[in-house]
């Protein structure tokens, strides 16, 4: 039991309020705060001395560049940011500044076109590892910081196609999880285009399959050239950039010289009529010929006739792609039977499965025009093969998505 003094003290102070014996306290308090801010420190004044000793020597603050630091940023940020800044000539001749937030990365299947398009940007490749495990399996990992960057990923899906396919998955992977602000999958060689619809019951359409699988993986935008159908640009549910091969190889063939009342340009099936006619218009409107095609069986093809004048011309066959040449090496027969006097083969996608080199070498073409979407092996090449380079397409495309600029005045 607890005992009561004799004055009654403790009784009265437990009857008082809780503010009433607070009270003294916070006016102390509140007293040391005024006399704090009526007399500032010794220090304060002292420092602030020779702060303005300081600016009235030098012009400057010595902590000027640290108060334009951002937020959270580590030491020395404004000397990494300035590394990676590169030189760029524009299309007037300019030198333009690339911010460091543009990275391109390469997968395994055309290492030579991505370094081609790094150096037509002023970049230097992104450091990217890549490996397979022994039962096969690809590990990816970048082996820089894409933190808030704008990723692009070059990576045709050449043969062996599902190899290259998943590895531009994984990476896609890989860079989504490290933080990229956007990711746009660079594919000039966009694989299993060509089964883009169904030609027969029970059939897959494994473009919408790979599209789909390219979108779920993490990829924000795809930047695609020479589709086998405009179709496929529909499968994506991410926007597409569609860019066509055609104007490197024009500029090729004006290069030649060739008078415009000897040149025809010819379709080698029914299908790639609306490709051979943008060529066409784009060759000084050109004349346009079909060659009428049956096919019996996959990658197998008979020529039935010609429809359009080729006699005493030079015959330029367009084509997206040659695979086996069965299609266009027949072709090019029908045409020189129909009298044509040179026939020369534009394509952008060289695939070459064999027998391909055998065809095409067979002494029917004057030239095969083929792009470097596709590595082209020193196996496959020969003297009529002539090898174009897109990097600097692909380049300015890249250049122009990165800063939001119209890609089809490309076009």
């Amino acid at each position: 039991m607890q005992q009561v003094a004799g004055d009654g003290s403790l009784l009265a102070a437990a009857s008082r309020p809780v503010r009433q014996i607070l009270r003294p306290q916070t006016t102390a308090r509140r007293k040391q705060q005024r006399s704090r801010q009526s007399k500032p420190p010794i220090q304060a004044a002292a420092f602030q001395h020779s702060l303005e000793s300081y600016v009235a020597s030098n012009g400057a603050s010595p902590y000027a560049s640290t108060f334009d630091r951002p937020i959270l940023e580590p030491p020395h940020w404004d000397s990494h940011i300035s590394g990676h800044h590169t030189q760029r000539l524009t299309s007037s001749g300019r030198p333009a500044v690339v911010p460091h937030r543009l990275r391109v990365f390469s997968g395994t299947a055309n290492q030579a076109l991505a370094y081609e398009v790094a150096c037509n940007l002023g970049l230097d490749l992104g450091h990217i590892k890549i490996k397979r495990f022994a039962d096969g399996e690809i590990y990816v990992q970048v082996q820089e910081s894409i933190r808030g960057c704008d990723v692009f990923l070059v990576q045709p899906t050449s043969p062996p196609v599902n190899d290259h396919l998943m590895e531009l998955l994984v990476m896609i992977d890989a860079c989504r999880r490290a933080s990229a602000r956007s990711i746009t999958a660079v594919i000039p060689y966009f694989g299993y285009a060509r089964a883009d619809r169904k030609t027969q019951g029970r059939e897959s359409i494994a473009a919408k399959l790979t599209a789909n699988l390219i979108t779920e993986a993490g990829a924000n935008r795809v930047l695609a050239m020479d589709l086998h159908s405009g179709q496929c640009v529909g499968y994506f549910d991410i926007p597409v950039d569609h860019v066509y091969g055609d104007l490197v190889m024009l500029d090729y063939l004006a290069s030649k010289r060739i008078s415009s009342g000897d040149l025809v340009v010819v379709s080698p099936d029914v299908g790639g009529v609306a490709r051979a006619r943008a060529f066409a218009k784009k060759l000084s409107d050109a004349p346009l010929a079909i060659v009428d095609k049956r096919r019996s069986a996959h990658n197998v093809s008979e020529v039935m006739n010609v429809i359009g004048e080729v006699r005493g011309k030079v015959a330029v066959l367009v084509d997206d792609m040659i695979d086996t040449a069965g299609t266009i090496t027949n072709a090019a027969k029908s045409l020189h039977n129909e009298g044509a006097r040179e026939v020369y083969a534009c394509a952008t996608h060289a695939v070459l499965s064999p027998p391909a080199v055998e065809r095409l070498s067979s002494g029917v073409f004057q030239e095969v025009i083929v792009t470097n979407t596709i590595p082209v092996r020193p196996d496959q090449q020969f003297p009529e093969m002539t090898v174009l380079s897109v990097a600097n397409l692909l380049a300015e495309t890249i250049w122009r998505v990165y800063n939001a600029s119209s890609v089809q005045s490309i076009m």
